[in-house]
């Protein structure tokens, strides 16, 4: 076997360099932002602002409910809840009717005022972000707090993502979404899982979700803390409505398959206002885990291709950057026996990785599941995961929506 010339041998470990600065880069800015919220979490002066909570919805029957359980449990009394139904064949807008008449009898004042928006045609091209755009005309809040049919929140939720707005410069707060299968023993009877084995059932799939959800988080908060923000969660969102006014209104994002990272990124490239992440646990919104493969690639391939193809150059760059080193770095592995001089690669993968771990358990580990072993496998999995969303989308594969695709 020839020896390889000094750029080759020089090449990998200024990769291992580089790529793990950067994820010690990252960790500086988590640390920054873990900063800056011990000094906000305080208690808001005087009266408590009125909070307009945005709920778009489509066919969500099977798990609106919990939603609906954890807002009768939020510690903001006088909250306006918009519930936009997009087209729904389902139960979805009975159980919210029965929702409604149910705070009718002794605890409307609790829940505050509920208006009920009704789509019967979405136009798109993101069905999402139409339905949002309407909530946001009908509502009138100073804040603008956003989640998902699917999803639960804590009972401090609000005035959790409201307290971290109490510096006027802040204009969004961004917070952790995770999934949970311990959270919704419910969704079991309903949905079963195709299949059986361990990369399909509860010792790893599962856990992948709860975990991929997390690491995806690590990136965002590190990102955000540096002033990089280039995305988001919109389950969990909060915008103060001056912000919004000050890059045009929500009409003005553009259509992308991730409305909330275009939205940050409007934000952050139009306006003068901060962008933050929130860590702590009293603000973790948990979501349903998908319960197959299919789902759960054609949810996060939706994720990776915002990313990949932001509208946002700054976003872009960045996101193709990360994705393309990591894929060098997984792909790198099937190459050693032939060429072992490239064990760098492979190397810094695994050694950011442990990094992204340590961080997602420190810091979200209240809302993951106590399954010390197969940590190593899910750190292991992640880049391998992320190398094959990056080269679907790559190859123009098109995420889908509610069974539509996103053009």
């Amino acid at each position: 076997m020839p020896s390889p010339s000094l750029f080759f041998i020089l090449f990998p470990f200024a990769y291992y360099i580089i790529f793990v600065g950067l994820h010690l880069l990252l960790m500086s800015g988590i640390f920054l932002e873990w900063r800056r919220e011990r000094k906000t979490i305080n208690s808001p002066d005087g009266k408590l602002p009125l909070v307009s909570v945005i709920i778009p919805f489509h066919n969500e029957s099977q798990r609106i409910e919990g939603l609906l359980k954890s807002l009768e449990t939020q510690d903001y009394p006088g909250a306006e809840y918009i519930f936009v139904d997009d087209r729904s064949a389902d139960e979805s807008m009975q159980l919210i009717e029965d929702f409604i008449e149910k705070q009718k009898h002794g605890r409307e004042e609790k829940i505050g005022k509920i208006k009920i928006i009704t789509l019967r045609e979405n136009p798109g091209p993101n069905h999402k972000q139409f339905a949002l755009t309407r909530g946001i005309e009908e509502s009138s809040g100073e804040f603008l707090l956003f989640t998902d049919a699917d999803c639960q929140v804590p009972s401090n939720w609000i005035k959790g993502m409201v307290i971290r707005m109490s510096d006027n410069k802040t204009g969004a707060m961004i917070g952790p979404v995770l999934k949970d299968s311990n959270a919704f023993p419910a969704i079991e009877k309903k949905t079963s899982f195709r299949g059986k084995g361990f990369f399909h059932g509860k010792p790893f799939f599962r856990l992948y979700q709860c975990f991929e959800h997390g690491i995806r988080y690590i990136y965002l908060a590190g990102a955000t803390g540096l002033g990089a923000a280039g995305g988001g969660f919109g389950n969990n969102l909060i915008l103060r409505r001056a912000c919004l006014d000050a890059v045009g209104g929500y009409e003005k994002i553009p259509p992308s398959p991730t409305e909330d990272a275009a939205l940050i990124s409007r934000i952050r490239s139009h306006s003068d206002y901060k962008i933050r992440a929130a860590l702590g646990g009293d603000v973790h919104v948990i979501t349903y885990n998908e319960n197959t493969w299919g789902a759960l690639v054609n949810q996060t391939l939706r994720w990776n291709n915002g990313g990949l193809f932001s509208p946002d150059l700054i976003t872009q760059l960045n996101y193709n950057f990360l994705m393309i080193t990591i894929g060098m770095g997984v792909l790198a592995v099937p190459l050693l026996p032939f060429f072992p001089w490239l064990w760098p690669l492979p190397a810094s993968v695994v050694t950011s990785m442990i990094f992204n771990t340590t961080a997602n358990l420190c810091l979200l580990g209240v809302s993951l599941p106590k399954k010390s072993f197969f940590y190593i496998l899910v750190l292991l999995f992640t880049p391998v995961y992320f190398t094959f969303l990056t080269i679907l989308g790559y190859l123009g594969k098109k995420p889908k929506w509610k069974g539509e695709s996103f053009k």
